[in-house]
């Protein structure tokens, strides 16, 4: 096997090239695919894709996440749905457990017991604060979505990537660059080459990001009325944040609440962006943003999270003004 030795990785984790992951699923009758809980379309999009490459091949694979209990609506077009399997019927015991876009195994929610059950387990990332939790650890932190590490095992392991897979693909790169805001050069070559598919871009983007219910618009203005702006923060730079209270949001998708911070990210004079989510009592989930002169990643990392650059989130507990305290210590 194609195995590399990580000065980062644990005693019992090795480092997999491309190559390496194409053995370890070669070697697999039975397959686990895990996405992070609350998950988005990189995740989701990304492990589809793997589920549908393995089941085309034979091989006995479940797809799943440990929360919410349903696929989010915006996400119901994906193709390979019928893979997804309730966590409660994901099964103990398996070849092999991969898990996708997950940077810690706590982000795998309730399921992250099965990783005990599995023989192997093989975490496909592409996000620099990877804790390296499996047994083969595939991490491409230059890529800008975990599904742009999957394109390329597809191409290293031989399989085509037809309509369906391109479709799962196009969701994951198309959300985590922004609609291609802040993609690289490649990301754009690789949408070109999942175009020409005959996939409809248009459709898919908008399904993911620009569609919402009435309800989202109230919501919105109850959020965006606790704006407020830090000049001096972050070094002068600025941070602008926002909270969502569960009374606010509590009749909407996890989609609607996610979208919040793309809308606080814009603000001029803030080189950070931060929206508190209200989960429970005293418990909030926080993401970060930033443009070009911040990582977040290392502040998430340093309260707890974890991330990409310029996106990043962690898990705060205590009141609100604690937590932005919290915050803006940790920015500096």
């Amino acid at each position: 096997m194609s195995d590399i030795t990580s000065p980062d990785s644990t005693p019992s984790s090795t480092t997999v090239d491309l190559g390496g992951a194409v053995e370890l699923l070669d070697a697999a009758t039975s397959v686990t695919v895990l996405c992070h809980v609350q998950p988005d379309a990189d995740t989701l999009g990304s492990g589809l894709a793997l589920g549908l490459a393995l089941e085309r091949r034979g091989v006995s694979v479940q797809v799943a996440f440990g929360s919410p209990d349903a696929v989010p609506d915006s996400m119901r077009e994906l193709p390979g749905l019928h893979l997804v399997t309730p966590a409660a019927e994901v099964r103990e015991t398996v070849d092999l457990l991969v898990t996708v876009d997950c940077g810690t195994a706590g982000r795998l929610g309730r399921l992250a017991p099965r990783l005990h059950g599995a023989a192997r387990t093989l975490v496909i990332d592409h996000h620099r604060s990877n804790t390296r939790f499996g047994t083969h650890d595939l991490i491409e932190p230059e890529a800008e979505a975990t599904a742009a590490v999957l394109a390329d095992l597809f191409d290293v392991w031989g399989v085509e990537i037809d309509a369906d897979l391109a479709h799962c693909l196009f969701a994951g790169l198309v959300t985590d660059t922004g609609s291609f805001r802040w993609g690289r050069a490649s990301s754009h070559l690789l949408a070109e080459r999942l175009l020409t598919t005959g996939i409809d871009g248009a459709r898919i983007t908008r399904q993911l990001l620009d569609t919402h219910p009435f309800g989202w618009l109230p919501m919105l203005s109850a959020v965006l009325a606790t704006a407020t702006l830090v000049p001096e923060a972050a070094g002068g730079r600025g941070l602008v944040h926002a909270t969502v209270l569960r009374g606010d949001s509590a009749h909407l998708r996890s989609e609607e609440i996610e979208s919040v911070i793309d809308i606080v990210r814009t603000t001029a004079e803030a080189e950070v962006a931060a929206v508190f989510k209200e989960v429970g009592s005293g418990v909030w989930t926080v993401s970060l943003r930033s443009k070009d002169g911040i990582d977040v990643s290392l502040v998430a990392s340093r309260l707890g999270g974890g991330g990409h650059r310029a996106a990043a989130g962690y898990t705060a507990h205590g009141d609100r003004t604690q937590i932005v305290a919290e915050l803006r210590d940790a920015l500096g």
